[in-house]
């Protein structure tokens, strides 16, 4: 217990150490928000994967699809390097940086308000972010309660508690450089943890070759008639998988806290860089977690008396208290660094977004970064009191903000994902195609929300609907756009000469 302590003291200690040293770097709003836009790649590279990969993933979603899928639940880890990290910095890195500069657009809403043109388009993505970010982030808190409780045996409200107000000291202080640096330690710590307790685990249940055969001699009529399906390539449910896959994976990038890593990263040539950091970690951090959780019926767990969450931590419970103290360590560092992500998206997106010039008519760059510090701590406690309430209420209805977690990834992808894309790259996308686009993919979701069964079975679940709002953004926007006014030239082009700038080539060697 005292090494355990030590370690989360240490731990807390450094967060905190950040936050203050990085307090220089927070005096203006490009400062506090993007970081004064001189992020290097590194640690833009790992904000990213960070940001991307919470306690939600490692305790959750881990737990929930490894059992579902066993072993083929790999896939979604793949699937998250390949198209959350690979071609999400490819594709996106590079323009974002450039457009966004050019346009002078410190977050999502703003992009959409500037590069359309359009007042009402700004305040509507605001709108949407303010109302979708917030139930996210109080998700965050899910996966560490039964973690804490196995290992501390204190109570998960002082967890919620500690962790709100520190992540919070650190964020306010130092902004969103504090973010970065401490996003950098977390993820290193992140990639020790999983590789060391994959290895314990596999070692447990004789090693790797060992446990495959034991997944293979696991059944389940319920799921699958098919033998040894947990450890075939695809797994049982083939179809459900490309939807996990495709949600976690896409999604990234239509996530307003994804998406403005691009912004802050120091230079265009940093892309290329931070793209394979990235991509590596994720296929260390987010491969090593759907794997592990494949071998989650090795191990006895009543998963319908204590749910999905109790998979991960019922594998963990008989590891050495150092290695149980390290996946503490863990599971908080991919929590903090998530959680700072959002509130951060969060609290400059209505500061800059929604109260500037509407709510508040005359903001001073002083004033912007104390509101927006002031909306840090006001997010931080609207989420973990989300948290607390619905951990300790026995009524039933509080299954709704539940609910409202699962369908926040979708919704907030669903809507921007598709005109952001288009915005980048296409001329001729339309103010009226974000529009659709905005209500279509935040429509459908709560929708699904509300009246699940309006729906086909395959798009009752969350993530497969997520999934569809997302593709379906794709189609909808260019549709629209091309049976719509067109856009005015000046403003495009305006928009677009960014990408046209010639730059001077050095010359080594002589062409006589």
């Amino acid at each position: 217990m005292f090494l355990k302590i030590l370690m989360l003291v240490l731990f807390f200690g450094v967060m905190v150490g950040v936050g203050v040293y990085c307090r220089r770097h927070a005096t203006d709003v490009n400062g506090f928000v993007l970081g004064g836009r001189n992020v290097g790649p590194w640690l833009t590279a790992f904000a990213y994967g960070t940001s991307y990969f919470s306690a939600v993933i490692f305790i959750g979603y881990a737990g929930q699809f490894g059992w579902k899928y066993g072993i083929a639940s790999t896939w979604i880890g793949i699937g998250n390097a390949l198209i959350g990290s690979l071609l999400a910095w490819v594709i996106l890195g590079r323009r974002t940086r450039i457009m966004t500069q050019h346009l002078s657009s410190a977050t999502m809403p703003e992009f959409f308000g500037k590069r359309f043109d359009s007042k009402a388009l700004k305040i509507g993505a605001s709108v949407i972010t303010f109302i979708f970010l917030i139930p996210y982030t109080a998700s965050l808190y899910n996966g560490l309660s039964r973690l804490f409780e196995m290992a501390f045996g204190i109570p998960y409200v002082w967890c919620i508690v500690a962790m709100s107000v520190l992540t919070g000291i650190y964020v306010i202080a130092g902004g969103y450089m504090a973010t970065a640096i401490n996003d950098f330690i977390q993820g290193i710590i992140m990639i020790i943890g999983i590789v060391a307790v994959i290895a314990a685990v596999l070692n447990s249940q004789g090693g790797f070759m060992a446990a495959l055969d034991g997944l293979a001699r696991v059944t389940d009529e319920t799921v699958s008639q098919t033998p040894g399906a947990f450890n075939s390539f695809f797994g049982p449910d083939p179809l459900n998988l490309l939807g996990v896959v495709i949600l976690t994976s896409l999604g990234t990038w239509g996530l307003p806290q994804m998406v403005q890593k691009f912004y802050a990263i120091k230079s265009e040539n940093d892309i290329h860089k931070g793209t394979i950091i990235s991509t590596m970690f994720a296929v260390v951090v987010a491969g090593g977690c759907y794997f592990l959780g494949g071998f989650g019926r090795l191990f006895n767990v009543d998963v319908d008396t204590l749910g999905f969450d109790a998979v991960i931590p019922t594998m963990l419970s008989n590891l050495p208290e150092i290695l149980i103290a390290i996946v503490v360590i863990l599971v908080l560092s991919a929590s903090m660094s998530t959680l700072s992500s959002l509130v951060i998206a969060s609290s400059s997106t209505l500061t800059i977004d929604l109260l500037k010039g509407n709510v508040i008519k005359k903001m001073n760059e002083k004033k912007e970064v104390l509101i927006i510090r002031i909306l840090v701590v006001v997010f931080i406690a609207i989420s973990a009191f989300i948290a607390i309430y619905q951990v300790q209420s026995k009524d039933e209805s509080v299954k709704f903000i539940a609910q409202l977690m699962g369908v926040s990834w979708g919704a907030l992808a669903g809507a921007f994902l598709a005109p952001f894309l288009y915005g980048l790259y296409w001329k001729k996308t339309t103010k009226l195609a974000c529009w659709v686009s905005f209500i279509f993919g935040a429509g459908i979701m709560l929708v699904n929300l509300f009246a699940r069964d309006v729906f086909p079975v395959i798009l009752q679940s969350p993530i497969n609907c997520g999934a569809f709002a997302m593709l379906a953004g794709l189609i909808i926007v260019p549709i629209v756009s091309l049976i719509t006014p067109k856009p005015d030239k000046k403003l495009v082009d305006d928009a677009f000469e960014c990408y046209e700038k010639k730059v001077p080539a050095s010359q080594k060697n002589s062409l006589d």
